[in-house]
């Protein structure tokens, strides 16, 4: 009996201490529970590592420049002073060490071991060693005293499951200073990204400066702006060799693009005998494509390409150098003699081909150089030349055609990893739900896909917004670039982000929305001739602040805590706030207008582009107009196609005004329609023509803008109604680039 009593004590006590130990380690996961990319193999523990100034710093003396960037970034996220390398210490030590494992090839593995006595960090290169530190660093407390910094007990084992994890950034669009870019290499580093994919050359600047033709940056670096402004800038060479060796100490290649045969005005504006038709060009503040390419058929413009290149070899150290060639329209190479004259000679087949024999006798140059080329999937259509690494951006096609040809790729489709589109398109889930490698893919196959990029091009995104628009989706991109697929998951990765949020403060990153920020459900109660809109908050910690007066909200406004009532012709703002930091600068709009059509069936005669679906044909009669943010979720658009609908009032109505409401976005080949006609209908078959109105707002616009198309006409029964719009047959004159087919985006069709 004794012992059974004995024994049920000791059972209760042993219970007693492992629940504890549970407590004890769920605390420490929960201290640790913001480290982002999420490691591969973490186990947390009971206890706590305490640092404080008598903490020692140890390392062998090859490790010194580590050591310091290391004793550097501690100081700056905790406020602690170390007391230094102290090689005899045992205990209250962090220590840096070099181990080899032969079994071990990945030359950015690293472990993480902390004991309440001690941390060591171990690696078989400095590289791997550098990305432990950047663990170590997000396992410290945020916001805590100097007299409680503490690291949670954890044993972590990691290494990427991609070799190439970069951000590519693009200074043409807009210029972006030096100190700018040496910035964004210390985020990359935190969050262990490797490439640094800098876009030097396009058609709106040259931002590279060549000593041997100084007009690239005299008149390529620099352009006239719609309103008559300037803007512009370049990096010397001395500046560029700077921004390489600070990105060599933290342990990223820079890799340079110097885009051909495309992209070229802003070079070909500064030397234009480098052109198919030579000139005279400028350097275009327009977005786009571009006809005017470097000419192929004339060996001066390899000579001249050959001799940028020489000078990039000799700024940028790395193995790889970006070429791009995507987006180049060979209609020069059509109508130019020598062009056709190079076709004959090397017997190529078409302007594809020409556009092969290209980017091959600028790789077997660079070979010279022991350099490989970088190019967009584009370079895959005349056939792909040898040693050539494919970046597909146009979904996954490019990346199955380059693996199955064995050659490397870089897999960063649009849909994906394009973050200069709005987190309203692109979301956070949108962009963790990323997987790298197509399932047509054998094994040996998929060992050709190296990795990823996010890409961030500048449009429009000037480096204000640069932040903005990158954060806190790149957070995603990085543990999808860096952990193994098989331990992903969404709902880890979010909870690890809410808490991440306050090291991004800590870091001055001025982060932006995870996705659409709200969604909202709208009803009408016709006979109180009042709208309800109710408001959905999709992230956790915002809230949203709202007027009724045209005002635009700050941060005392009213808080949206209900559903809220309007009148049936009114306006509602909204902004966003998450820890008093306003998350939209510019509010989101609601428009209300009751009108006699609310709620009516639709009827469209061309299928609308799911790219742009609203909700549907409904979204056209649900009393609430789109503003002109493109990607409200409220415009419903049409590609290169007439936009025709019919309304079913279904009873016969007296009516004497139609207006329907329509978007101009010209950068995103989205014009007003030529004109819109109005009909009227009681048997749906037999139409009177009201009226049409012939477009008079300028196509030439650089913000989005909406326009209302109205007709007013004596008061007609009817129970249908037809609205045809019809689309801009060609781009307008001053639109110099080609591309897809442009788009009507149409919204509320208002009926009085």
């Amino acid at each position: 009996m004794k012992n059974r009593v004995l024994t049920n004590y000791f059972f209760i006590f042993t219970v007693s201490l492992l629940f504890l130990y549970n407590i004890s380690s769920a605390q420490n996961i929960g201290k640790a529970n913001h480290i982002i990319p999420k490691p591969n193999s973490a186990v947390f523990s009971k206890g706590d590592f305490k640092i404080d100034n008598k903490t020692a710093l140890i390392f062998d003396e090859p490790l010194k420049t580590l050591a310091d960037y290391f004793y550097t970034q501690l100081m700056s996220f905790s406020g602690l002073d170390l007391a230094g390398n102290k090689n005899g210490q045992i205990n209250n030590c962090i220590t840096l060490k070099i181990i080899p494992l032969p079994e071990e090839t990945n030359d950015e593995y690293y472990k993480i071991s902390v004991a309440t006595s001690g941390v060591t960090l171990s690696s078989t290169t400095e590289k791997g060693l550098f990305r432990g530190i950047q663990t170590l660093l997000q396992l410290l407390p945020i916001n805590e005293q100097k007299d409680n910094i503490t690291l949670p007990c954890c044993v972590i084992e990691d290494k990427p499951a991609y070799q190439w994890r970069g951000l590519n950034l693009d200074c043409c669009r807009h210029f972006m200073s030096k100190d700018f870019i040496i910035r964004y290499i210390d985020i990359l580093a935190h969050y262990k990204f490797n490439r640094f994919h800098l876009h030097l050359t396009d058609d709106q600047g040259w931002r590279i400066e060549i000593k041997r033709y100084p007009k690239l940056t005299s008149i390529g670096a620099w352009r006239k702006q719609a309103d008559g402004s300037t803007h512009g800038g370049f990096y010397t060479q001395d500046e560029l060799r700077e921004i390489v060796a600070y990105a060599k100490s933290r342990f990223i290649d820079v890799i340079p693009e110097i885009e051909m045969p495309g992209h070229a005005l802003a070079a070909l504006a500064s030397y234009p005998e480098y052109s198919c038709t030579g000139g005279p060009f400028e350097v275009t503040h327009n977005w786009g494509i571009f006809k005017d390419i470097f000419c192929a058929g004339n060996d001066s413009t390899f000579y001249f390409l050959q001799n940028v290149l020489d000078e990039v070899s000799s700024i940028f150290p790395y193995e790889y150098i970006h070429i791009g060639g995507d987006e180049a329209p060979r209609d020069r190479w059509k109508e130019c003699p020598k062009c056709q004259a190079r076709i004959k000679t090397e017997n190529l087949k078409n302007e594809a081909e020409l556009q092969t024999y290209l980017i091959s006798r600028i790789e077997k140059y660079l070979q010279t150089k022991g350099k490989k080329i970088i190019g967009w999937d584009e370079i895959l259509e005349g056939g792909l030349t040898e040693g050539a690494t494919v970046q597909s951006w146009r979904g996954y096609s490019g990346v199955i055609n380059a693996a199955k040809q064995k050659h490397n790729v870089i897999c960063s489709p649009v849909p994906y990893t394009y973050l200069d589109y709005s987190p309203g398109f692109t979301d956070l889930r949108a962009c963790y739900s990323f997987n790298l490698v197509p399932g047509e893919l054998t094994a040996e196959e998929a060992t050709h896909v190296l990795g990823s990029e996010a890409n961030m091009w500048g449009e429009s995104a000037p480096q204000d917004k640069i932040d903005n628009r990158l954060f806190p989706r790149l957070l995603a991109l990085s543990e999808v670039f860096w952990t193994k697929p098989e331990n992903k998951n969404f709902n880890c990765f979010y909870s690890r982000l809410q808490n991440h949020y306050p090291h991004l403060v800590k870091m001055g990153i001025n982060y932006g929305a995870e996705g659409r920020t709200i969604t909202e459900s709208i009803s009408f109660d016709n006979v109180k001739k009042q709208f309800t809109i109710n408001l959905k908050v999709n992230e956790d910690g915002i809230q949203m602040r709202y007027t009724t007066n045209g005002d635009d909200p700050d941060s005392i406004s009213p808080l949206y805590s209900a559903p809220v009532a309007m009148p049936g012709n009114s306006k509602l703002k909204i902004v966003c706030f998450r820890s008093g930091k306003a998350l939209n600068k510019k509010p989101i709009l609601y428009t209300f207008s009751e009108h006699k059509a609310i709620g009516a069936e639709v009827y469209l005669k061309n299928p609308y582009s799911e790219l742009a679906h609203a909700e549907g044909e409904s979204s056209l009669t649900d009393g609430t107009h789109g503003s002109d943010d493109i990607k409200c979720g409220r415009w419903l658009g049409f590609n290169g196609t007439d936009m025709e609908l019919v309304i079913d009032l279904g009873i016969e109505t007296e009516i004497s005004k139609i207006t329907a409401g329509f978007l101009q976005a010209a950068w995103n080949l989205t014009f007003f329609p030529e004109s819109v006609e109005f009909s009227t209908s009681n048997d749906n078959i037999n139409f009177t023509t009201q009226g049409k109105i012939t477009n008079d707002h300028p196509q030439k616009t650089t913000d989005p803008v909406t326009k209302t198309f109205t007709y007013v006409f004596d008061k007609t029964k009817c129970r249908y109604i037809k609205v045809f719009a019809k689309i801009v047959e060609t781009f307008p004159k001053f639109w110099t680039g080609i591309g897809d087919k442009p788009w009507i985006y149409i919204d509320e069709v208002v009926v009085e």
